[in-house]
């Protein structure tokens, strides 16, 4: 039997305690789930009963048995969000991955008190962002590690190369991207709407979103499935504050140069989500100066190096 990284155990008696109905909790295969019932605890604060209070879960891990962990609100966070946040798909998977063999408790030299949930943003009916932090120990120490953690969980992306006319083309989307407040010229990409793990369909998905073109899933190669075990074929962007792991993939077709013609600055992307999306096309060895997408240049690399090594199919013709 499969264990969950996590257990519930029962609240402190100067908890107010109540039952939420029975949920299926995710385990981390795809075969089956399994349904438990877990104790959600409030704690009503002491010095201002009248005004605060807060939401209080306890969870005890299988790698520091004896010592559980609280995971606490941050003021403002609703009852709903905290509860959405303790049961998504991001923060199970945050508590798996720090247990793993290669996780942060993996050899007893590090240990985890507390997590305040700090923010969640809902996409429909699942939690697309959340934003926590953990305080986590060295033991050795004493000393807390950096523990600011935004989590949006597993995205990919694909670098499009269309062979025209003996010339390589980068197909790039330009996009509104807010959060740096420019333009930003970039690969087809997108997150994982669901838990199913679909990297390849979702890649498929996106590029047909975005640039308007269907790709056959057999001629899709998954770059990051030749990094080493180690590294869990997967490329992480910004570890230091975030947990997106990108899969990277390649797309390599043969077109006319009428096909290059259409695609460039090409309107696409689903309008209705907000996607304000604009195609270019680029030569592809000028593609490494034209984009400041770290998708890309990430991609570059894992191209390069694979030619190098000879581990790509040839084009197919």
């Amino acid at each position: 039997m499969q264990r969950l990284p996590f257990h519930i155990s029962l609240s402190p008696r100067h908890f107010k305690k109540f039952t939420l109905p029975t949920v299926p909790i995710l385990r981390h295969t795809h075969s089956h789930s399994k349904r438990i019932r877990r104790t959600y605890s409030m704690k009503t604060s002491t010095e201002s009963p009248s005004s605060s209070r807060q939401l209080t879960h306890i969870i005890n891990l299988p790698r520091q048995l004896g010592q559980p962990v609280d995971v606490v609100a941050a003021p403002g966070v609703s009852d709903s969000d905290f509860r959405n946040a303790i049961e998504s798909s991001l923060f199970k998977q945050w508590l798996k991955n720090i247990q793993t063999e290669t996780g942060l408790l993996a050899n007893g030299g590090m240990l985890l008190k507390q997590v305040l949930i700090q923010g969640v943003d809902m996409f429909g009916k699942r939690v697309g962002f959340l934003k926590f932090k953990a305080d986590i120990f060295d033991k050795e120490t004493g000393n807390k590690v950096p523990g600011i953690v935004f989590a949006r969980g597993p995205a990919v992306a694909v670098l499009v190369l269309l062979v025209s006319e003996g010339e390589t083309y980068a197909v790039l989307t330009e996009q509104v991207r807010v959060p740096v407040g420019r333009l930003i010229l970039e690969l087809p990409a997108g997150m994982l709407d669901d838990d199913k793990g679909d990297f390849l369909g979702t890649a498929v998905r996106e590029v047909q979103e975005e640039i308007g073109i269907h790709l056959n899933l057999d001629d899709v190669i998954d770059l990051t499935a030749l990094l080493g075990p180690s590294t869990g074929c997967r490329a992480f962007p910004s570890p230091g504050g975030c947990d997106e792991e990108i899969s990277l993939f390649l797309y390599r077709g043969n077109v006319s140069k009428e096909v290059i013609t259409q695609l460039q600055g090409k309107q696409t992307g689903l309008r209705d989500h907000g996607e304000l999306i604009k195609v270019h096309v680029v030569p592809y060895q000028k593609l490494w100066r034209a984009t400041a997408d770290a998708k890309a240049l990430m991609a570059i690399a894992l191209y390069e190096m694979a030619q190098r090594e000879g581990l790509l199919p040839p084009l197919k013709i």
